[in-house]
């Protein structure tokens, strides 16, 4: 199916997914309006968030199914497998949100359905990152979606740690913002478009040699914009805070949908726009050195669980800037399948924090985890098993995710980088084994000590569902791996067009 985006019908086509979401956001707002006091109300809009991501999830699947792609040049939209696949990664994310959101709320009593709305507000910030086949329209998806989650990071009012992790990603928030829209007006000044497609032929005409030092700024001051915004070293210090102060199933969306949205838009402008400039691949390579290392350095020293899976955040970070570092469409697809493990498992994880803490669960410790296996069996089989996939243990898709973003790795050359990120893994050991070892080698503290743990049947379903995702993608990739490839084929730099030929002299 052929879309002529220069038409507004094939326009509205290609922008259906954001366009049946925000329809169900505009729903929501008028429901929570009218009713918005009582814990129904709120059980009431989180099933008209499950509705509205999956019906969101068909009209992507639909577009994918028919094949669409752009009539000649993108506009401002791209239409492409890359897109409908990270759109079902931040759906699918926002849902399992969703899911273990439902007891959480009830039982902190944040009875506000307004949740709700942010959480739909931020997926559709996500869905226009991806989608963006221009600057300005990757620069209004990331504000969507930033504007939202600093609001759902202080969701809990009576919290002041909660206030503390708005304050911080807010103010934050902002200054990267800045760096990254002044990276987009000197590259607009070097190149004269914001539009990807147009950037990268210009370049590719022009050569390596043909960026300015306007340009090579811009470039900078874009990357140090998503950087920030994917919690890269040395620009990580906000997450640990705002991820420990900001309700546990925030936590688990910005970790997840967050980062992945980020790292979309990323991959799409460097892929798009900059492949023909070399200097980025460099930064990016020194980035996942620093990030793996610090990450994982850091994570050593945390005895907070919560803190711990921050940290952790930062060092997975560093494994999907070696996918961006190799700089090729075997780096995208890897890219692709460490989200999908990434985000299984790091909500799996959080959502037995959830149901292990009360007030936010910044107090519970690893240690407060002993005795957990024997206790509730089914919570400590499944955060084992997040455990081991974070670690990238073989028979789980962690391992699978980074094999793969190894073998992207390697295949580029980047073998320092590769036996970097080896060595990385094995220094994570040291802080995802205590887990396993507390749950099942140490005695609980008292026979009540785990008593409380709930998750409700909604986030037992979605950590079932995440459990089973980490096992099954662990032992049979092949599907997934299949349309990893075929959504990084469908991101590639545009051809430069030949130069003109030089006139023929005219004879007297």
């Amino acid at each position: 199916m052929s879309l002529d985006l220069s038409t507004s019908g094939d326009l509205l086509l290609g922008l259906l997914p954001e366009l049946v979401l925000t329809g169900w956001a505009l729903v929501l707002l008028l429901f929570v309006a009218w009713r918005h006091h009582t814990v129904r109300d709120l059980r009431i809009a989180g099933w008209l968030t499950l509705a509205a991501l999956l019906s969101t999830g068909i009209a992507a699947w639909w577009l994918w199914y028919n094949m669409a792609q752009a009539a000649g040049l993108a506009g401002m939209v791209a239409i492409d497998d890359f897109r409908w696949v990270t759109d079902w990664l931040f759906l699918g994310g926002a849902g399992l949100t969703t899911l273990i959101s439902f007891a959480y709320l009830e039982r902190e009593q944040l009875v506000a359905p307004e949740y709700y709305i942010l959480l739909i507000f931020a997926t559709l910030g996500m869905m226009l990152m991806a989608a963006g086949e221009d600057l300005m329209v990757i620069f209004l998806g990331l504000e969507l979606m930033s504007i939202a989650v600093y609001v759902l990071a202080g969701f809990d009012r009576r919290s002041p740690r909660s206030a503390e992790a708005a304050l911080k990603y807010f103010l934050l928030g902002a200054f990267a913002s800045g760096f990254l829209l002044y990276g987009i007006a000197l590259i607009y000044g070097a190149t004269g478009t914001t539009n990807l497609s147009l950037i990268g032929i210009q370049l590719g005409i022009a050569g390596s040699g043909g960026s300015g030092v306007m340009l090579t700024a811009g470039l900078g001051l874009l990357l140090v914009g998503f950087a920030f915004k994917v919690a890269a070293v040395p620009f990580h210090m906000w997450a640990p805070d705002v991820y420990d102060g900001a309700p546990t199933p925030v936590t688990a969306f910005m970790a997840t949908g967050v980062k992945a949205a980020a790292f979309a838009a990323l991959f799409r402008v460097l892929t798009e726009a900059f492949a023909h400039v070399g200097p980025w691949q460099e930064v990016v390579w020194w980035l996942a050195v620093v990030t793996m290392v610090g990450g994982n350095l850091l994570a050593l020293a945390q005895r907070s669980l919560k803190r711990m899976l921050a940290y952790s955040s930062v060092a997975h970070a560093g494994y999907l800037l070696v996918a961006v570092a190799s700089g090729k469409s075997a780096g995208t697809a890897a890219f692709i399948v460490y989200l999908v493990a990434y985000t299984l498992m790091s909500v799996g994880a959080f959502a037995v924090l959830a149901a292990k803490g009360r007030r936010g669960e910044s107090d519970v410790l690893i240690d407060d985890l002993a005795g957990l296996g024997t206790r509730r069996p089914w919570l400590a089989f499944a955060l084992a098993v997040c455990m081991l996939s974070l670690l990238g243990f073989p028979g789980t898709a962690g391992f699978i995710g980074k094999w793969y973003i190894l073998l992207a790795a390697t295949s580029a050359g980047q073998n320092g980088l590769a036996a970097i990120l080896v060595l990385a893994s094995v220094v994570s050991a040291g802080y995802y084994l205590p887990v396993i070892m507390a749950m099942y080698m140490k005695p609980e503290a008292s026979e009540t000590v785990h008593a409380d743990v709930r998750l409700g049947r909604l986030g037992e379903a979605a950590v079932a569902v995440a459990v089973a995702g980490l096992l099954v993608f662990g032992v049979w990739p092949n599907r997934l791996l299949d349309v990893a490839r075929t959504a990084a084929d469908s991101v590639h730099a545009p051809a430069a067009a030949p130069p003109p030929p030089a006139a023929a002299p005219s004879g007297n």
